[in-house]
């Protein structure tokens, strides 16, 4: 099982920029390949998919709603995920949560999106103010 703690969340202004981190443990680069995502879940409504990387083949993707403001990236050296998040607006607040699976078909198609990793962090609160 892979070990996830997020960082970086808190209080920003609308078009603010945050950097939240996923330091992972229990998993060894490339050994199985993982996909790793972000989610974001505000209460009331359904978690959503923000942003996928595999680790095989350095392939990302994002979610429209996020695509061009948010970068999914990975240092496999200081074992850490990243999700850079500019030009933030109050639809962003949320819990984030990272996410982790040995699954390749959910990071070479869109299932990602479903939700379906086995390990997840226990969240991190962005709060987006105008």
């Amino acid at each position: 099982r892979v070990h996830l703690v997020e960082f970086g969340g808190g209080p920003v202004l609308s078009g603010g920029s945050l950097r939240l981190s996923c330091e992972f443990s229990g998993y060894s680069y490339g050994n199985p390949p993982m996909c790793m995502a972000w989610f974001r879940q505000v209460v009331g409504k359904e978690r959503e998919g923000v942003a996928a990387s595999y680790d095989a083949d350095a392939t990302t993707d994002h979610a429209a709603s996020v695509r061009g403001r948010f970068t999914i990236s990975q240092d496999n050296a200081k074992s850490t995920l990243y999700l850079q998040m500019n030009s933030l607006t109050p639809n962003d607040t949320g819990v984030y949560y990272c996410a982790a699976d040995s699954n390749p078909r959910l990071c070479q198609s869109d299932a990602w999106r479903t939700g379906g990793f086995e390990d997840w962090g226990q969240g991190t609160q962005v709060t987006v103010s105008s």
